[in-house]
């Protein structure tokens, strides 16, 4: 094997000197015409889902470049739109009572016994309503074991009728009802729209998350309609709160079903590289492209010693 390779790459050209100079001439100027063409969704519109075009990207809205502790002061959820679907959430006088006794020991050290928070530890939790007290807890991320963590995504430390039960008890100090998203309703290339301009910004445009001034922006791939409608209005930890006028109830259907898109998409291009951006993809083309150069310079070159 060691005796054909180095016989390969020691035997003289086999194609003429003017042809192999008119080819590197040739790829040469494909290679600076590669170069100058500018990448997919820098300037002009990109294709989307089904084919539909996009605009350039203006951005999400940015990020509050606040220590983490500042942000625990309360960022009250916006209430659905007018005549906008809500969640309902079960109600007796006895989830109340096992809500107050869930809270009693799981919350109270930090929220506080009235649910007045403590300043610069956890924010108070009257008129939260229902939406945010489902979304933290149904996705783990409360209660926290320090309360100066960020809130991120675990295996939830209730069950289902536990979640209801607090959610019942803190839901009578007041607050917005609880929003809902149905992806059936939506529209994936206008869920594509929006999510760029609303939240690619941190969460990467198909939704796979990343990092932001010292946080860790969560993926969306386990995230339920549901969630995602409950963290648009209400804006977890750092993430901007968006109201109905912002995201209407179209737009918050549309971007439930393109982020469910998002975990099985179209890889109309071959691999997809899991789907995480530009970084990989070029990794693996300058791979390639090397590869592919060493070739061509061995079929065009001449040894000449």
């Amino acid at each position: 094997m060691t005796r054909a390779l180095r016989w390969w790459l020691r035997r003289p050209a086999w194609i003429p000197r003017p042809v192999r100079a008119g080819l590197a001439v040739v790829l040469g100027a494909l290679a600076l015409l590669g170069f100058a063409a500018p990448a997919p969704g820098s300037g002009g519109a990109g294709v989307g889902p089904n084919g539909v075009g996009t605009g350039p990207s203006s951005g999400a809205t940015a990020v509050a470049r606040s220590s983490p502790i500042r942000a625990q002061a309360t960022k009250l959820p916006f209430p659905p739109g007018a005549n906008d679907p809500t969640k309902s959430f079960p109600d007796s006088p006895q989830l109340r009572a096992q809500g107050f006794d869930l809270y009693e020991s799981s919350c109270a050290s930090c929220h506080g016994v009235a649910l007045q928070g403590t300043p610069g530890t956890a924010p108070s939790l009257r008129d939260v309503g229902a939406g945010p007290v489902d979304f933290y807890l149904s996705t783990g991320r409360m209660p926290l074991e320090q309360p100066r963590e960020e809130p991120n995504r675990n295996r939830p430390l209730f069950n289902r009728q536990q979640i209801d039960a607090l959610i019942a008890y803190i839901s009578q100090f007041g607050g917005p009802a609880a929003p809902t998203a149905d992806p059936s309703k939506g529209d994936i290339a206008y869920g594509l729209h929006e999510f760029t301009l609303n939240c690619a910004g941190c969460h990467q445009i198909v939704a796979r998350g990343g990092m932001s001034w010292g946080l860790q922006v969560p993926n969306l791939q386990e995230a339920t309609p549901q969630e995602i409608a409950e963290a648009v209005r209400m804006g977890p930890y750092l993430m901007p709160r968006f109201d109905a006028k912002t995201i209407d109830q179209h737009a918050l259907d549309s971007i439930a079903r393109y982020v469910l898109w998002t975990r099985k998409p179209a890889d109309a291009g071959g691999w997809g590289i899991y789907n995480i951006g530009p970084i990989p993809e070029g990794l693996v083309t300058w791979w390639i492209a090397l590869a592919a150069l060493v070739l061509t310079i061995r079929l065009i070159g001449e040894r000449t010693a």
